[in-house]
Order: C-alpha cells, then sequence, then structure tokens
C-alpha cells in the first residue's frame, strides 16, 4: 500500500475493527488513552463510536521525551489528563503513528507517574517501522514503510474527519 493512496478514514475503520477485538478480549474493561494530540483525536472518536461510559484520559509525552532539552514543552501540547484511577486499570494507550518507540517510551514513563495500571496496550493507526526501541503495537491498522526523509502525521478537519499530512524533511529545510 502506498503511502500517497492511504485513506485515513478507512484506517480508522480498521483501527475500530482492532479496537473492538482488544475489548473482547480485555481480562478487564479497558480505559482509552489517547497520545496527545492525533491520539487524542482518535481515542475521543473511538470513545464515542463504541458506546463506551466515561471519558477518554489524555497523555502527554512531553516531560518524559529524551529530547525534551531541545524541545522544551511546547505551548500547543495537550497536558496528561487521566479521568480515572491508574492503579489496576487495564488501559489502551491509542496514538496515530508509532515511528522510533521514543514516545510511547515517555508517555508509559507519564503513565506510571499517575499509578500502576494491570495493563497497557497500544493500538495505533499507522506503523511505520524504524524502531530504535522495542515498543510493539497490539494492534496497527496498517504498517508500511515510509524514507526516513518523510514526516508522516495525522490531521483532523472542523467535521472531525481524518487525513495524512506527509512532508518531505529536506525540503523543510
Amino acid at each position: 500500500m502506498s503511502f500517497l493512496n492511504l485513506d485515513a478514514e478507512a484506517l480508522y475503520a480498521e483501527l475500530l475493527r482492532g479496537v473492538k477485538g482488544l475489548i473482547a478480549m480485555s481480562a478487564g474493561s479497558l480505559q482509552l488513552v489517547g497520545v496527545t494530540s492525533g491520539g487524542a483525536w482518535l481515542a475521543a472518536r473511538l470513545q464515542r463510536e463504541l458506546g463506551l461510559d466515561g471519558e477518554i484520559g489524555v497523555i502527554s509525552s512531553a516531560m518524559h521525551r529524551d529530547d525534551y532539552k531541545q524541545r522544551g514543552l511546547s505551548a500547543s501540547s495537550e497536558q496528561t489528563r487521566l479521568p480515572f484511577d491508574v492503579d489496576g486499570a487495564h488501559v489502551l494507550l491509542v496514538d496515530d503513528v508509532l515511528y522510533t518507540g521514543r514516545t510511547i517510551r515517555a508517555v508509559i514513563n507519564e503513565l506510571f507517574d499517575y499509578g500502576r495500571p494491570a495493563s497497557v496496550q497500544l493500538a495505533v493507526l499507522v506503523d511505520r517501522g524504524g524502531r530504535e526501541l522495542p515498543m510493539q503495537a497490539d494492534f496497527a491498522a496498517v504498517r508500511l514503510a515510509l524514507p526516513v526523509s518523510q514526516s508522516f502525521e495525522l490531521a483532523r478537519d472542523a467535521q472531525g474527519h481524518f487525513s495524512f499530512v506527509v512532508q518531505d524533511k529536506n525540503a523543510e529545510a
């Protein structure tokens, strides 16, 4: 599948199917937690369309990033908000793109600052490979390889529909 032809809404439908499967196989009720910002958008829509009770959690990687000194805190980044007791919870992290694994490592560190969950699973829209850390999604709507020179992120329009933004990092310089 070419990344130029990726239909974000079709991949979201596949993510919805995969998350339903993870919920059906879970030992207890799963708490959806979206990684800012694309993952939070996905988690909110999943929560609504699955008819799950409660409110999603939102988690930021900002405080635990290994490049914090270079990046600092982004003013636009939503901060962590977990409206449930993390201790003993079954958590399903949702993110848009899994790449090096560094964001997920930071998010897991942030999650454990709030308590000790019973389990943590990960569902992503796109797994683009290129792992630098041993992080793996329990479900990915699609797995594809992109050149290191390209960045790939989820966008959302005013109606809540998803699309992808692909940029060549060399063109940005």
